[in-house]
């Protein structure tokens, strides 16, 4: 977790530069919405990449019928609604979302720089009004360790369906990333301080930020960023919506904050066709590849490659950390 003072110096300036663009409107609050960054059509036809995808493993289920949104006729979810294994995050139609121009263009801008690095993160697939399944608890947090002083990760999502206020969708509690340093060092005893970049907060700790949660509405094709010490959590739908949320979860960060061993890392688990956190060039741990039961057995449906593997260009490769800028 160490940073070269070069990195710092970087890691330290963005927020200082007053852009007069959308970038101003991320620091202040924390996220942004970058409108029509990939084409609508396009990101439609990226959904139903996505819907058949999850029809490949030959079960029963029907996009048009909710009686067949089923545990038994989708692959195996996080709690979230998230899909990370089954090598889902290296499909050709997850790359090639990762590569539009317009989500390459905004985290280059961002940054200030276009030799990034990606993160080999997860589809999520949100159906309303799921019977089979309980509603899931919200679960506030940052995507940050406390051991780790300003901005270091930028957050992604790629829209690929309509977030309305009733949708699945982002939930977010504007600038709160301001107050990232002040909650550890005076809410917080630093002996209970994990390097571990996920911090989950109490109702009591959420309640001396003082900030109201913000639902986070967009359209297909657009991108939304958030800074990773933004408190933000997953909204479910409302009993009102009938919109299949579908996201894809992109983060962008520079290859110079990367060092060699995290590079090593992350190209390893590329050739694997595995998966990772949120962060693109560090804390580079690879998620698990199997999916299990609830039973604790190995689903039978695993997958150890994806089943249309994406066209590998130089492009591809320098963002996975294989090849060098």
């Amino acid at each position: 977790m160490a940073i070269l003072p070069a990195q710092s110096a970087l890691l330290e300036s963005l927020p200082q530069r007053k852009t007069n663009d959308w970038r101003d409107e991320f620091h202040t609050n924390g996220y942004v919405v970058i409108k029509s960054a990939i084409p609508e059509d396009r990101a439609r036809a990226y959904q139903q990449e996505a819907f058949k995808w999850l029809k490949s493993f030959g079960t029963e289920l029907d996009i048009e019928s909710p009686d067949t949104w089923t545990k038994q006729n989708l692959p195996i979810q996080s709690k979230i609604n998230t899909f990370h294994n089954y090598a889902v995050m290296h499909e050709k139609f997850f790359w090639e979302a990762r590569q539009e121009p317009g989500v390459l263009e905004a985290f280059s801008k961002l940054w200030g720089t276009d030799e990034l690095l990606v993160s080999f993160d997860s589809l999520n697939v949100t159906f309303p009004n799921r019977k089979d399944v309980p509603r899931k608890a919200t679960w506030q947090h940052v995507d940050q360790s406390p051991f780790r002083k300003g901005l270091h990760c930028v957050q992604g999502i790629i829209n690929l369906s309509h977030a309305g206020p009733e949708d699945g969708g982002l939930m977010v509690y504007p600038g709160s990333h301001k107050l990232f340093e002040r909650f550890f060092e005076t809410q917080t005893d630093k002996s209970t301080w994990s390097k571990k970049d996920l911090y989950l907060f109490s109702d009591a700790q959420l309640e001396w930020y003082g900030i109201q949660p913000h639902k986070v509405c967009a359209e297909p094709g657009d991108l939304i960023l958030w800074d990773s010490r933004l408190i933000h959590y997953g909204a479910e739908p409302t009993e009102k919506s009938d919109v299949i949320r579908t996201v894809i979860y992109a983060s962008y960060t520079p290859a110079s904050l990367a060092s060699k061993e995290a590079l090593e890392t992350k190209a390893e688990i590329f050739k694997q066709w595995g998966g990772t956190t949120h962060w693109p060039h560090d804390n580079i741990v690879p998620r698990e590849k199997r999916a299990f039961r609830e039973d604790g057995t190995p689903d039978p449906k695993n997958r150890e490659e994806p089943l249309n593997k994406p066209e590998i260009t130089d492009q591809l490769l320098k963002l996975a950390g294989v090849l060098a800028y």
